[in-house]
C-alpha cells in the first residue's frame, strides 16, 4: 500500500484567476510508514504572490526567481504519484491546481485524480468529528501532535504534519517495535523484550504502588473535568455500589 501525503502552497486562491502553483510537498507512506522518499519543490510562477497569500506562507517572488517552471518538474512529479492514494487535507484546492497546471503543460495531459485515488483528509476528519474543527492546527492539537515548529505554512511541512494526523485518525498505533528494532519515524530504539522465567504455576502479580494509583486517581478526574463524564470512574463506582450491597 503506498499512499502520498500532499500539500501545496500558490500564488492565491483562484486558478481560474491566473494563480499558480509556487510549492509541492509529498511525504511517501509505504505500508504505513514514512520511507524517507519524498518529492519537494519550489517553483517559478511567473507572477506575482498576492500579499495575503504571502503572509500565510512567506514565500516571496524574489526567492522564487531562480526555481524550475513546473513544466520543468512535471513529468517527475507523474511518475511520483502515478498509481498511490494521494492524501490531501481540503483535497479540492490542491487537486484543482494541479489539474490547472496540467492543462497550461499540455492540453491532453491526464488530470491527477484519474493516475491517483484521492482521500480528503478533511473529509475523513468531518466524518470523524462532526461539529468540531478539523483544521489542521485542530487536528494536531486533537491528536497530540506537536505542531509548535509551524509558524507559517510550507508544503512540505505541512505534509509532514497531515502525515502524523492521518495516521492518528487512521489507526494510532503504526506498528509493533519490538526486540530492540530501531523506530523509523523517531529513530529511537526499543529495549529488547525480556521473557521473564518463573517456576511452573507460578503467577507473578505485581500491583500498583500507592504513589501510581494517585497518579491513576488523578489522571481520571481530569478526564471526568474536561469530558463530563468518565466511563472509568462510572464503572468503578458501580463496583463500589455493587460491593457495598452484596
Amino acid at each position: 500500500m503506498r499512499q502520498i501525503v500532499l500539500d501545496t502552497e500558490t500564488t492565491g486562491l483562484e486558478p481560474s484567476e491566473g494563480h499558480r502553483i509556487i510549492e509541492i510537498g509529498c511525504i511517501e507512506l509505504v505500508e504505513r510508514r514514512p520511507t524517507g522518499k519524498n518529492f519537494h519543490r519550489y517553483l517559478q510562477p511567473d507572477r506575482e504572490i498576492d500579499t495575503g497569500a504571502g503572509a500565510v506562507h512567506g514565500i516571496t517572488n524574489e526567492f522564487l526567481a531562480d526555481k524550475p517552471r513546473f513544466a520543468e518538474v512535471v513529468e517527475e512529479l507523474l511518475d511520483y504519484c502515478r498509481g498511490a492514494e494521494l492524501v490531501i487535507h481540503n483535497a479540492p484546492f490542491d487537486v484543482g491546481f494541479l489539474n490547472h497546471e496540467l492543462k497550461r503543460w499540455r492540453k491532453d495531459a491526464p488530470a491527477i485524480d484519474d493516475i491517483c485515488c484521492i482521500t480528503d483528509s478533511l473529509v475523513l476528519a468531518r466524518r470523524l468529528h462532526p461539529g468540531q474543527r478539523n483544521s489542521l492546527d485542530a487536528l494536531c492539537k486533537r491528536y497530540g501532535i506537536d505542531n509548535s515548529h509551524r509558524d507559517l505554512h510550507g508544503a512540505l511541512l505541512d505534509a509532514q504534519i497531515l502525515a502524523d494526523v492521518f495516521l492518528a485518525m487512521t489507526g494510532g498505533q503504526v506498528s509493533l517495535h519490538l526486540g530492540g528494532e530501531e523506530h523509523l519515524e523517531t529513530g529511537l530504539r526499543r529495549e529488547a523484550v525480556r521473557r521473564l522465567t518463573l517456576p511452573r504455576g507460578k503467577l507473578l502479580v505485581v500491583r500498583a504502588s500507592d504513589v501510581e494509583l494517585a497518579a491513576h486517581e488523578a489522571r481520571l478526574a481530569a478526564i471526568d473535568k474536561a469530558s463530563g463524564a468518565c466511563v472509568w470512574l462510572a464503572a468503578a463506582d458501580g463496583d463500589e455500589a455493587s460491593a457495598a450491597a452484596g
